[in-house]
């Protein structure tokens, strides 16, 4: 039988905030789009009607990607990580995922590490 979405939602730790790092990654081709948050609320919206739904920490108000832009998550799947303090949302990414009208946010500034390939031993 399984788990109800509270019971679902009650293995998440939250920070002291109440929100919990979530992690959006296109469902098939697994690209890393965005990090939102989300309180309890924001991820049994998510659980149950199938659209991404953040906690926004600067309006103090829930958003859902896409309802101005037109650039909408739809969820295709979620996962807890194993320490349950992060969500990864796999979604299906209808334009944009970034508000600079980039694919991904994760393509502004290459930190420039030093990789395995570089010249570390």
């Amino acid at each position: 039988m399984s788990d109800t979405v509270d019971e679902r939602i009650g293995r998440v730790r939250f920070d002291r905030d109440g929100l919990v790092a979530a992690i959006i990654q296109q469902w098939d081709t697994r690209e890393v789009l965005m990090l939102g948050w989300m309180d309890a609320e924001a991820l049994r919206r998510t659980l149950t009607e199938g659209r991404v739904t953040f906690w926004s920490r600067s309006r103090q108000e829930y958003w859902r990607k896409g309802d101005t832009s037109g650039h909408i998550q739809l969820v295709r799947g979620a996962r807890l990580d194993c320490d349950g303090d992060a969500v990864l949302i796999e979604a299906e990414q209808v334009g944009p995922a970034c508000h600079t009208g980039t694919r991904t946010c994760f393509d502004a500034d290459d930190l420039e590490p030093v990789t395995q390939l570089s010249g570390a031993k």
